[in-house]
């Protein structure tokens, strides 16, 4: 088998892996219509913590970490925790395509911007062309120029919130495997620290009552947190070793296809040309950032 051919598979996982994301956001919105945030949110990680054990033990999975690392883990989360409930939130709200197609779009542009404010770290004449194309497209998914600040109606605030507790949730994981933590190893801790957390806040809604809950919310849960959690987490992690660091965010464009198509499928939710558009252009920004060229210029970023 040749070194192209040993690729494809991994390529053809990754998008795999993708379309399942951007199919868990339409079902978070059936799961959480059937539910509630906090009951959502507690199971989608309980189910993804559990079902990653036998995956951690298959891969041989280092736990190596020192304590900074650990502390890394348990922020982010966290921090995810955090997210989980307002994904849930969101989707009781707004629509699935939409939700999906913002915070994926979004969370890249905020995350570069964030790591050049922190890292004050000097930056290329393209980068900054990426992140001009970039936020160009975020105020088009936002809607700002048809709609001014309608965005921070509850339909968008809480995906926007998504985004940039996803942008800090991504700098953390950077630190995280500057110290060496096997990413396996940092899913299954932060996957633990998340359920541990939203099971707390979904206590008071009885979730361990399983028959309080219909089958519509059982499905759903289950496969976003086996198939969307656990599967495409460990499909995810495997295809980017291979493939490589500097063309993995071009993957996760892939993300808004699966949620806009099976949103359009399953709601009715009209494709909105502003959602189109605006991912495109978010779309060129990350190529344009994640070029080879600069690579080594990013890489000081992080």
């Amino acid at each position: 088998m040749t070194q192209s051919e040993n690729k494809t598979k991994y390529f053809i996982g990754m998008i795999v892996a993708m379309l399942i994301w951007g199919m868990a956001w339409t079902s978070g919105k059936a799961a959480a219509e059937h539910s509630n945030a906090e009951v959502a949110a507690f199971w989608r990680y309980a189910i993804s913590f559990i079902t990653v054990i036998p995956i951690i033990f298959y891969m041989k999975t280092s736990f190596k970490a020192d304590k900074l690392g650990v502390f890394y883990m348990v922020l982010a989360g966290a921090l995810i925790a955090f997210f989980n409930y307002l994904f849930f939130a969101g989707l009781s709200h707004g629509q699935a395509g939409y939700g999906g197609t913002l915070v994926t779009a979004i969370s890249p542009i905020l995350t570069y911007l964030m790591s050049l404010t922190i890292f004050k770290t000097q930056i290329t004449t393209k980068q900054i062309l990426a992140l001009s194309v970039g936020i160009f497209g975020a105020i088009i998914l936002l809607k700002i120029p048809f709609e001014g600040l309608g965005f921070l109606n509850v339909d968008s605030s809480y995906f926007l919130e998504c985004a940039v507790v996803w942008s800090i949730v991504t700098i953390i994981a950077q630190k995280a495997a500057q110290r060496g933590v096997d990413p396996m190893f940092y899913t299954l801790v932060v996957f633990g620290v998340t359920g541990l957390i939203n099971m707390f806040f979904a206590l008071p809604f009885h979730p361990f009552v399983l028959n309080n809950f219909d089958s519509i919310f059982w499905w759903n849960i289950l496969f976003i947190g086996i198939f969307a959690g656990t599967f495409s987490t460990a499909l995810f992690f495997i295809s980017a070793s291979k493939i490589g660091a500097h063309q993995t965010g071009v993957f996760m464009f892939i993300v808004p296809v699966g949620a806009i198509i099976s949103s359009w499928i399953i709601y009715g939710e009209e494709i909105m040309l502003s959602t189109i558009v605006g991912c495109a252009l978010s779309f060129v920004a990350v190529l344009l950032f994640n070029s080879r060229r600069g690579l080594r210029k990013k890489a000081q970023i992080i």
